[in-house]
C-alpha cells in the first residue's frame, strides 16, 4: 500500500510537467444544500484530466531508473491515452497507444496531436493481448492506467494539491471511482492528512464493480462492456493495488445514468467549465451526504476531467434536468 511519503514524492518529480488547477465554488449551489462545497477543477489541466499526475508519476520514475528507456506503450481509449503519449512526448520519448476501434475520433485526433501512434482493435481483449505483447520489446515501458502504486501516488496529488490551498478544514472529500488510482490516492492524503475527514466514493450503477467488490470482499470482474455516461468509469474491474484502499472509504454510492446526467447539466451550468459525465457522478455523493451533514460543512469535490464527446454531450442533454433544482 502505498504512504503519504510516496504521494510527496510523486508531487515532486511530477511538477514541472502539471499545471496548478483552479478551485471553484458556486454560491447558488452552496445556498441550495447549505453546504460549502469546492471543487478541484481538473478538468482544466493539462489534456484535460487527472491522468497526467499518474502517467508523469510512472514514466519520469521509471525513466530516471532505466535512461535507455525509448518507447512507451499504453492500452487506452481515453484520458490515459492522451496523458500517456503527452508525457513520453514531453520527455521525447516515442509512444503507441493500443485502443478498441470505438475510441471517440476527438480523442484519437488528441492522443495523435501529441506524438503517439494510434493502434485500434475489434475488441479491448485484442487490445490488451497486443500491449502485452509489444511492452516486451526492448526499452519499452507499459504504463498501466491504475493498477500501480506509482500511477496511484500520482493520482493522489490532486487531492494534495487542493488541501494544500483550502487548508485542513475538510470535513468531506469525494471523486469517483473507475480502476480506483484517485480515489485510492485521495485516501490516503485525505486520512493522512486530516484524519476525521470522511472520503466518499461514486461510481456508475451500470458499471458498479467497485460497489459490488466491497461488498463481497473479493474483485469482482464486469463481464461485459457498461452502457454508462461516464466512460472514464466503465473500467471492467479495480486493481489489487487499489482496493485495499477503497476498503478504508467511508462511504461508496452508485449512482443512475439520470442522476449523471442531472449533475453533468447542472455543474456544467453552475460553474461554466466542460465537465465530463465521470467527474460530475460524484456530486450525487454529494448531494447524499448533505442531507444528514451538519449544516455550512465543508467539502472537497474533484472533477477529475473535461473530455467529452459531441455525442455523450447529446446523450446527456436529451431531458433538460435544469428545471428540476439540486435543493434537499
Amino acid at each position: 500500500m502505498i504512504t503519504l511519503s510516496d504521494i510527496y514524492d510523486a508531487a515532486d518529480r511530477i511538477a514541472p510537467h502539471i499545471q496548478k488547477t483552479p478551485i471553484y465554488s458556486s454560491s447558488i449551489l452552496n445556498a441550495l444544500l447549505k453546504q460549502n462545497i469546492y471543487f478541484k477543477c481538473e478538468c482544466l489541466q493539462k489534456t484535460g484530466a487527472f491522468k497526467i499526475r499518474g502517467a508523469a508519476s510512472y514514466i519520469v520514475k521509471a525513466k530516471a531508473n532505466n535512461p535507455s528507456l525509448k518507447h512507451i506503450v499504453a492500452n487506452s481509449s481515453g484520458n490515459h491515452a492522451q496523458a500517456v503519449a503527452y508525457i513520453a512526448n514531453k520527455l521525447q520519448l516515442t509512444s503507441t497507444i493500443y485502443a478498441n476501434n470505438t475510441i471517440s475520433p476527438i480523442k484519437a485526433a488528441a492522443t495523435q496531436s501529441y506524438g503517439a501512434t494510434l493502434k485500434t482493435f475489434n475488441s479491448r481483449p485484442e487490445a490488451d493481448a497486443a500491449v502485452e505483447a509489444a511492452s516486451k520489446q526492448p526499452d519499452t515501458l507499459w504504463v498501466p492506467p491504475f493498477n500501480h502504486p506509482d500511477v496511484i501516488a500520482g493520482q493522489g496529488t490532486v487531492a494534495l494539491d487542493a488541501i494544500n490551498e483550502l487548508g485542513t478544514d475538510i470535513d468531506a472529500v469525494f471523486a469517483p471511482c473507475g480502476g480506483g488510482g484517485l480515489l485510492s490516492g485521495t485516501q490516503v492524503v485525505t486520512h493522512g492528512l486530516i484524519p476525521n475527514a470522511k472520503v466518499i466514493g461514486a461510481e456508475p450503477h451500470n458499471a458498479n464493480d467497485a460497489l459490488r467488490s466491497l461488498q463481497s470482499g473479493e474483485i469482482v470482474s464486469l463481464t461485459s462492456t457498461p452502457n454508462t455516461l461516464a466512460d472514464g468509469a466503465a473500467t471492467p474491474a479495480i486493481g489489487e493495488h487499489t482496493f485495499p484502499h477503497l476498503k478504508k472509504l467511508d462511504g461508496f454510492v452508485d449512482v443512475t445514468e439520470t442522476r449523471i446526467a442531472y449533475w453533468t447539466q447542472w455543474l456544467q451550468h453552475l460553474l461554466k467549465i466542460h465537465v465530463e459525465p465521470t467527474s460530475a457522478m460524484s456530486m450525487e455523493a454529494v448531494f447524499q451526504w448533505a442531507k444528514s451533514a451538519p449544516k455550512n460543512s465543508r467539502a472537497l469535490v474533484l472533477l477529475s476531467g473535461g473530455n467529452i464527446s459531441h455525442t455523450t454531450m447529446a446523450n446527456i442533454w436529451q431531458q433538460d434536468h435544469l428545471s428540476e433544482l439540486p435543493s434537499l
